[in-house]
């Protein structure tokens, strides 16, 4: 999607929390000066020095603050906000447009959610299964045979911010959900003490897919993240029957 420079129709948001996991990837949680009501999936778009880019929540729409997943990417690699964003501290201020955007979203009607993603592309699934868990646990009716089955890849091991969170879900419901993190650099130094999958994670759906036995009616395929991984996997996927649906990542 492509950014814009227009300052028309636009809100503010102040970063009250900010983490750094790795040297190019954090965590801001904004706090709108708007009501800013979204569907589990959908994106904002935030702005800062007239460059606007769209960003999937990770926040769940009961949560009170927009949480994102930002990766920096150095100017002379293309990126144009994330160098923007990465200078930001807490107190600082961007811009935001005030309506929530995009149709990746749960779909209720079938029963397996298999949510496949690369590195920041975790963030939807994330905003999704929090919700779902949320609306569970205070009551909600929702269909007993709902299940997530998470697979994320990323090059190294440290980049699997949510995993902690995913872990302990997966260990407190496991009937609801699978976490399947893959790492595609095995030998590298950052993965040393790495014991988990490896290889892209495009690789490793069909596998999975077989493993699980999951009915193919029953069943949608979530991809989010980088466009190769999306292409190779639609290509994968489809020809064998499998429903998917596809959020790919814009510019930096």
């Amino acid at each position: 999607m492509p950014g814009t420079s227009s300052t028309a129709t636009l809100a503010s948001a102040r970063i009250v929390r900010r983490r750094d996991y790795t040297n190019d990837l954090f965590v801001i949680w904004l706090q709108p000066d708007i009501e800013f009501p979204f569907v589990a999936g959908q994106y904002v778009t935030i702005g800062a020095g007239g460059i606007e880019r769209p960003y999937s929540i990770v926040s769940a729409p009961y949560e009170p603050l927009i949480e994102l997943f930002i990766e920096y990417v150095l100017p002379e690699h293309g990126g144009k906000l994330t160098p923007l964003l990465y200078a930001q501290h807490v107190g600082d201020v961007v811009t935001m447009r005030p309506k929530a955007k995009g149709r990746f979203t749960r779909r209720p009607e079938v029963s397996n959610h298999v949510m496949v993603s690369t590195v920041t592309g975790i963030a939807p699934s994330m905003s999704m299964i929090r919700q779902f868990v949320h609306e569970r646990e205070n009551g909600a009716p929702a269909p007993e045979r709902t299940r997530f089955f998470v697979m994320q890849g990323a090059s190294h091991c440290d980049e699997f911010v949510y995993d902690e969170e995913l872990r302990a879900l997966g260990a407190r419901y496991p009937d609801l959900l699978v976490y399947v993190p893959s790492v595609s650099r095995p030998a590298d130094q950052r993965n040393a003490a790495w014991t988990g999958p490896s290889g892209r994670i495009n690789t490793l759906i069909d596998d999975h897919l077989r493993d699980w036995r999951l009915p193919k009616e029953e069943t949608l395929v979530y991809l989010c993240g980088n466009p190769g991984m999306i292409d190779d996997a639609v290509a994968r996927l489809r020809p064998n029957g499998w429903n998917t649906l596809a959020e790919q990542y814009w510019r930096p």
